[in-house]
């Protein structure tokens, strides 16, 4: 065994320690660690969280909502529907080719009556030539340019034709007008019937086959409507023949009626015919 150590028996206290500790009875447990408690949230704080989970969800409604309208086809209503196109048939004297208003052949059918047999005859007019544009004033007689002048008559376009045979000639006048109403009122205003006179001034065109077709060659005129353009027609014979009586070649009657009638009614239906519903297939921005 190890010698004791000098000045006394026992070990050596604890670094630290003291003597009080030493001489005590039972030593006492050390404190453990305190335990923590949240509060519970209460009603308000609830009600707080509630409210602004129901303003994000309706953001984000609100949000998508947007997106499917901008991203759906864009639909117009029945007046922009007219509206738009109302712009579509008036501008197409101004942005259609001459060659398209007035092509080189139109189609026409010579009625039976004209023929004296029982069915009509296909034929193609041809043209002879396209004029300038005119003014209204200037391109129709006093009566019916008073007529237009009061529709607000914006400009008259006119070209020539021959029929098949060579034998009769007819000009197509188109007087172009603010509205279909007032090309409407315009056929109205002008004397019922098949005239001569008040009509659309004949155009004559030199160094062609036609080239005695003026006014006082014309036979017969007649108008009609088509959206807001007043086409008019005036025809009487090729070589310049002055008016006869129409009771002297009742046939040459029915010839000139099926010439201008087909001729205006083919051009009608193609420069006022209404376009397709416009349509935008996509966005607000299309």
């Amino acid at each position: 065994m190890l010698p004791d150590a000098p000045g006394g028996g026992g070990e050596p206290a604890p670094e630290g320690g003291s003597t009080a500790d030493s001489g005590s009875g039972s030593p006492q447990a050390a404190p453990g660690p305190a335990h923590s408690t949240r509060p519970r949230p209460g009603p308000w704080r609830c009600r707080l969280i509630l409210a602004g989970l129901a303003v994000a969800l309706a953001g984000l409604a609100g949000s998508l909502a947007a997106v499917v309208v901008n991203a759906a086809p864009r639909t117009f209503s029945p007046a922009q529907q007219q509206k738009i196109t109302s712009w579509e048939v008036g501008k197409r004297w101004r942005t259609w080719p001459a060659g398209q208003i007035f092509p080189a052949a139109i189609p026409y059918e010579l009625t039976a009556a004209a023929l004296d047999s029982p069915g009509g005859v296909r034929l193609a007019a041809r043209r002879i030539g396209i004029a300038p544009q005119a003014s209204c004033a200037s391109a129709a007689d006093r009566a019916a340019s008073r007529v237009l002048a009061r529709q607000g008559c914006e400009a008259m376009l006119r070209a020539t034709y021959q029929d098949a045979t060579g034998a009769f000639a007819v000009t197509i006048g188109i007087a172009v007008l603010p509205t279909p109403g007032q090309a409407s009122d315009s056929v109205h205003a002008l004397p019922q019937g098949i005239s001569a006179t008040p009509g659309v001034h004949a155009v004559r065109f030199r160094h062609t086959l036609a080239a005695g077709f003026a006014d006082p060659a014309r036979q017969l005129s007649q108008a009609m409507s088509a959206g807001p353009y007043l086409i008019m027609s005036t025809v009487g014979y090729a070589d310049g023949r002055h008016k006869v009586r129409e009771a002297a070649d009742p046939y040459d009657k029915d010839e000139m009626l099926s010439l201008a009638s087909g001729l205006s009614d083919w051009i009608g239906s193609r420069i006022g015919a209404s376009p397709p519903p416009p349509r935008c297939p996509g966005g607000p921005a299309c």
